[in-house]
């Protein structure tokens, strides 16, 4: 079921990766990332609820762990809140001026970093099946680098590739943090709770980084796209959590299902947003896939 769960997952996060793109062209990030938060929260908040007031509605967003206390737990997802939103920033401002058919495969790499987060943190060995897929994963990097110049892109001078190459870094430190985390809590109290904590985060930043500049940089527009950046990551991290909470899964490979996403955002950057340059792109692609599926049996 979690494997299942992750491919639900990765569905979904192509289409929220497309609506971040929709909403993010010609608009100023932070309030639209602020939205994000605050429509995911809002959903949740009939768990919020129950969950503050005592009445019990829904019992899987308490804590359920023993060893961990109230205090403890709140703690544990307000650091979760932290790391995504690093995560985040940088990567909306890298998808507003870059093409997701660049951001996505990127991206994709992530389950890499996971991989090597791995053999680091917990002292995990990588096998040769799983060593091809890393390393079929940094030359499609190095190709796409070079394939990026023909738009002008340089991957060793442009900002807003740093800023998506600190994303990727930190999500992978986010999916490594959720696996630990995630044998002690329950799914629903750790999304509902990281949500708010995410939503007061942004209000601060808003507050005193955009709201006072406002003016002076890309202006607000409300688009429809921006409700449904909510409506599908709320979905991806909840099919998402439940598959981590199974004690059966991998980390590893939910990540590597999760990046499967970049075909839907791929596709939709061919379709949608009429991106150039696929020929060299599609190759930069499918060696990632390829390193994918190299690290998805060496997984098992």
């Amino acid at each position: 079921m979690w494997l299942l769960l992750s491919f639900v997952s990765a569905t979904l996060l192509g289409f929220y990766d497309t609506s971040k793109k929709a909403a993010l062209k010609d608009n100023a990030v932070l309030p639209v990332l602020l939205l994000n938060t605050l429509f995911s929260t809002l959903i949740f908040s009939p768990v919020l609820i129950g969950d503050i007031t005592g009445a019990g509605w829904y019992e899987e967003a308490s804590v359920t762990s023993e060893g961990y206390s109230t205090l403890q737990a709140h703690l544990a997802v307000i650091l979760k809140a932290c790391i995504v939103l690093s995560s985040w920033i940088a990567g909306y401002f890298g998808l507003k001026h870059l093409p997701i058919t660049i951001v996505g495969p990127i991206n994709a790499t992530r389950p890499v970093l996971v991989l090597l987060g791995a053999m680091i943190l917990f002292g995990e060995r990588l096998n040769w099946c799983q060593w091809t897929g890393v390393i079929l994963a940094i030359i499609s990097i190095f190709l796409m680098s070079r394939s990026s110049k023909k738009e002008h892109i340089d991957f060793k001078r442009n900002r807003w590739i740093f800023c998506v190459a600190i994303a990727t870094i930190m999500g992978a430190v986010s999916g490594l943090y959720d696996k630990y985390i995630m044998k002690e809590l329950s799914p629903l109290f750790v999304q509902s709770w990281f949500n708010l904590y995410q939503l007061i985060l942004m209000c601060i930043i808003c507050a005193s980084i955009w709201y006072p500049t406002r003016h002076e940089t890309t202006p607000f527009r409300w688009k429809w796209s921006i409700p449904l950046i909510s409506i599908f990551i709320t979905a991806a991290d909840f099919a998402y959590f439940n598959a981590l909470s199974d004690s059966g899964s991998m980390i590893s490979v939910v990540s590597l299902v999760r990046r499967g996403s970049v075909l839907i955002s791929f596709a939709c950057g061919v379709l949608i947003f009429k991106e150039r340059n696929l020929k060299a792109k599609i190759l930069d692609l499918a060696l990632i896939l390829i390193g994918m599926i190299f690290i998805y049996f060496g997984s098992r």
